[in-house]
């Protein structure tokens, strides 16, 4: 009786500390209420944040902002914020002791290091490239530019991790390119008195460099995942979000500073249009808000997949154009709208086709279950 109570009582401490490792995926689980309400909540973070990000930082350079690494510097500086989470969902943050057996073999010190380094450093010239985008362009041909990410994520995840092309992917890989390029012949319709053609080009091929670069950090990150990290938890997600961006915050600093444009900035915050307080606050805020929308991401990644938090987060494509109109009186011409909507049609061609592979995957385990339950009941009357 005795050794009973002690194998019992094993099993449930196991299974405690199982629970602080489990996949962040966890779409076999039941959706209640709850769920949905958290989800919504996520997708609501990730809008806006990425939204309201977005809109800040095309501020900063319509109020008199002018340096490039200042405004990619706000775009993972705000990571801090995140350290309290990463300390309450770390494993070693539990009372409860681990079991060597419950939790998977993690990778070395070395190999953690380089990863995080190397994303760093892909991050910071990504934002790089955002910075210039936002720079030289309308903020709602900006965004939908960034509407392209989409594209580029089917064709890497095509060569690192194994996506098959279906006709409603390649649907939304064909529209999103015709949307960018509509926007591409386009230029001669922006305001051509405070960007010049040249520099429109170069924005617009930032932009979507941008879009295919982040693209790629998104299928690398999925494929570091399966072959390094090998456990997908959400303080893994959260390592893989603070650790980059400390290495390009720190990147960004460097940047800076040799670049020379740290002599400018105080000259800038004089200068800017709307006072000192209104640009301090409007970095302090885009670095928040970029933040936000890490953390709607990171949600919906531990809720949902990884794959999904993407799709949502080009959402803003089709937000970010209507408020720049309502704020920054950009012009929405016809081929403008016309480009909107092939992004929109686009996105939820790509949307169908993830309901799809979730129906699909859906039978395929309803009917494992039937067979399971078969065999079993087989046995049984044997």
């Amino acid at each position: 009786m005795e050794e009973a109570q002690t194998v019992e009582l094993q099993t449930r401490v196991v299974g405690q500390n199982q629970d602080e490792d489990i996949p962040f995926t966890n779409q076999s689980q039941p959706k209640h209420y709850k769920w949905w309400i958290r989800v919504i909540s996520y997708i609501l973070f990730l809008i806006s944040g990425q939204s309201a990000a977005i809109l800040l930082g095309r501020l900063y350079f319509d109020k008199g902002g002018n340096s490039k690494w200042m405004a990619t510097f706000v775009q993972s500086a705000g990571f801090p914020i995140l350290l309290p989470f990463l300390f309450y969902f770390s494993p070693f943050a539990k009372s409860v002791p681990v079991s060597v057996t419950s939790v998977p073999r993690r990778p070395k010190i070395s190999t953690l290091v380089f990863l995080y380094s190397a994303f760093g450093l892909l991050l910071t010239g990504d934002n790089l490239m955002y910075s210039y985008g936002l720079l030289y362009l309308p903020v709602s041909t900006y965004s939908l530019l960034c509407a392209t990410q989409l594209a580029f994520n089917a064709v890497f995840s095509f060569f690192l991790n194994s996506q098959k092309f279906s006709p409603f992917i390649l649907n939304s890989v064909i529209l999103l390119t015709i949307s960018a390029s509509l926007l591409a012949v386009n230029s001669d319709s922006e305001n051509a008195s405070t960007v010049s053609k040249g520099k429109y080009v170069i924005g617009f091929l930032c932009t979507v460099g941008a879009s295919a670069t982040y693209s790629l950090y998104l299928s690398l990150v999925q494929l570091s995942f399966e072959k390094v990290i090998k456990r997908e938890t959400f303080s893994a997600v959260l390592d893989m979000q603070i650790y980059p961006s400390f290495v390009a915050t720190c990147g960004c600093v460097v940047g800076l500073f040799a670049s020379g444009e740290w002599r400018s900035l105080s000259k800038e915050m004089k200068e800017y249009k709307e006072g000192k307080v209104s640009y301090m606050m409007t970095l302090i805020f885009t670095a928040v808000t970029w933040q936000v929308a890490s953390i709607g991401l990171l949600g919906l990644i531990f809720e949902v997949s990884s794959l999904f938090s993407n799709v949502i987060s080009t959402l803003t494509s089709p937000v970010v154009p209507i408020l720049a109109v309502i704020f920054f009186h950009d012009k929405m011409d016809g081929i403008k709208a016309m480009a909107m909507l092939l992004a929109i049609w686009g996105f939820l061609s790509y949307i169908y086709q993830q309901y799809l592979d979730d129906s699909k995957s859906k039978v395929k385990k309803k009917m494992k279950a039937n067979s399971n339950e078969a065999s079993l009941g087989l046995t049984g009357q044997v």
